[in-house]
């Protein structure tokens, strides 16, 4: 195992087409960090120069001590994991496992207690013999990490492993991913576009748009604290609701105005803006996560909440809660309610906001101010 450290490195591609900014990370030794963001945001070239696969424009890579932007791939230590599992369909599993091992010339004795190791720890025991068409999906995906297991190598590499399994499978394969690495306690560097799969399965994530990295921390900190809209939006599912609105200054309290709505700040969110120096009339973004508004009830309601009134546009019932779209002054919000409501479309029903957990964000930069 290794640390991984990259240093301002970048990647651009012939017509100055920038693929990925100048960007500086570190992994630590033994964790395991989740490339997340939209497709052709740059994770996967970001993975693919770590592997030795494309050639950095500017910057130094480091895996463990050593400089590695000008080692061939082979001789970096790393294991890669693709989508597409990359099985040879001729050979059987315990082939498609040792083959790296071969090319290396490793003894055979050596060879079997590795594979036949991997083979345990991935319950493919009982599959060493069979070919790739004779297996499942998840099947496949655990030969392809059995392959990579083998190596023992400083980092594994991912580049969205589980993007071909139907949707119980990846829920079933993520769970294993986290006990192989407990139990390997390997570094991983993970890319996903499954933003669900990033928050579930990563120490850290590492969010990035357009090739630039937009922010990096703990799932749950990403998830209550995003620096602007773009990752409010992508980190949660459903996403961030937003809101335009007005601050308002009445009487030395703070009110975000908007159509048919007058919210008041509590006293936190007032104190953020007076250490901005400006708490004038103002265009703001209103950003608040679906679980942070419910239907008005006397059960539910606290002095902390502020009400508004909406529309419900549709309902989806998910057994667990009925997620209802609702019309908010002229924007579509997303709200979480109880499996039970009697709420249905087309009624108007009247939403309670617990505006300490929302987000205020600036209209024009989209960073986030509170």
């Amino acid at each position: 195992m290794a640390e991984l450290k990259l240093k301002s490195v970048s990647k651009i591609y012939p017509g100055n087409i920038q693929a990925l900014a100048p960007t500086s990370l570190e992994v630590q030794d033994g964790e395991f960090v989740m490339l997340v963001g939209p497709s052709g945001c740059g994770k996967s070239t970001l993975l693919r120069m770590i592997a030795g696969l494309e050639t950095a424009t500017q910057g130094e890579m480091y895996i463990g001590s050593r400089l590695v932007n000008s080692i061939p791939a082979k001789d970096r230590d790393i294991a890669m994991v693709f989508q597409n599992y990359a099985l040879y369909p001729h050979m059987s599993v315990y082939e498609n496992m040792s083959f790296g091992l071969k090319m290396r010339k490793l003894p055979k004795s050596e060879i079997d207690s590795r594979v036949r190791a991997a083979a345990d720890i991935l319950n493919l025991k009982d599959f060493l013999d069979r070919k790739p068409r004779a297996l499942s999906g998840g099947q496949r995906q655990r030969v392809a990490l059995g392959r990579a297991i083998v190596r023992q190598p400083k980092l594994f590499l991912f580049d969205e492993p589980l993007s071909n399994l139907d949707a119980k499978l990846r829920v079933s394969m993520r769970a294993e991913l986290i006990k192989l690495h407990k139990r390997l306690k390997t570094t991983i560097l993970y890319v996903t576009h499954d933003q669900v799969e990033a928050m579930s399965m990563g120490d850290r994530l590492i969010v990035l748009k357009d090739g630039i990295v937009q922010q990096i921390g703990a799932p749950l900190e990403i998830y209550e604290r995003p620096v602007n809209q773009f990752v409010a939006s992508f980190i949660g599912s459903p996403p961030m609701n937003f809101i335009d609105c007005l601050l308002s200054e009445q009487d030395g309290q703070l009110f975000l105005l908007g159509e048919g709505f007058r919210l008041g700040l509590p006293p936190e969110k007032k104190a953020a803006f007076t250490k901005l120096g400006n708490t004038g009339a103002r265009s703001l973004v209103l950003g608040i996560r679906p679980e942070d508004i419910s239907e008005k009830s006397l059960a539910t309601h606290t002095a902390d909440d502020e009400m508004i009134t909406a529309r419900v546009i549709f309902l989806e019932p998910l057994g667990s809660e009925v997620l209802a779209t609702c019309s908010v002054a002229g924007h579509e919000v997303i709200v979480r309610l109880n499996p039970r409501t009697l709420v249905k479309s087309d009624e108007v029903i009247n939403l309670t906001l617990n505006l300490k957990r929302a987000t205020l964000f600036d209209p024009l930069t989209t960073e986030a101010l509170t």
